[in-house]
């Protein structure tokens, strides 16, 4: 895949730390409960933490309670790419930073949420930032 921004292994590790690395690079999880993003409410734009393209907005985040900031819609379905992820034995569909090819999380469908896509982008804290509205 070919991304707006790509930069070698060398470049991304020296930009992000090893925790960032391990999430955006090599497609990690960081522990349930524990992100900076997880319960916020300020009002703003989440962006990517590698590159800073523009991904999710605080008016799409809802309280999943799973344990990872959650929203119901990127800004724009050309922000973010999706890959069919089968591992850990089951079928899921990761979601990546469609500029810069960083691991944000996954996104599932059918969970019954009262929202207005029936979606839950489920996203790790440490893949985003967060840019408060002024």
């Amino acid at each position: 895949m070919s991304y707006e921004i790509e930069k070698t292994d060398a470049e991304w590790r020296a930009q992000l730390s090893p925790q960032e690395y391990k999430v955006l690079r090599q497609a990690g999880t960081e522990a349930p409960f524990v992100g900076e993003y997880t319960d916020t409410k300020t009002v703003g734009v989440y962006s990517c933490r590698a590159c800073g393209s523009e991904l999710f907005s605080s008016e799409t985040k809802f309280d999943s309670h799973c344990g990872w900031p959650s929203y119901y819609a990127p800004l724009a379905e050309d922000r973010v790419e999706y890959i069919e992820d089968t591992t850990l034995g089951m079928r899921r569909v990761e979601v990546r930073c469609a500029t810069c090819g960083g691991h944000l999380g996954h996104v599932f469908e059918g969970e019954g949420y009262a929202n207005p896509t029936d979606q839950r982008y489920c996203i790790n804290s440490i893949s985003l930032t967060l840019k408060p509205a002024e």
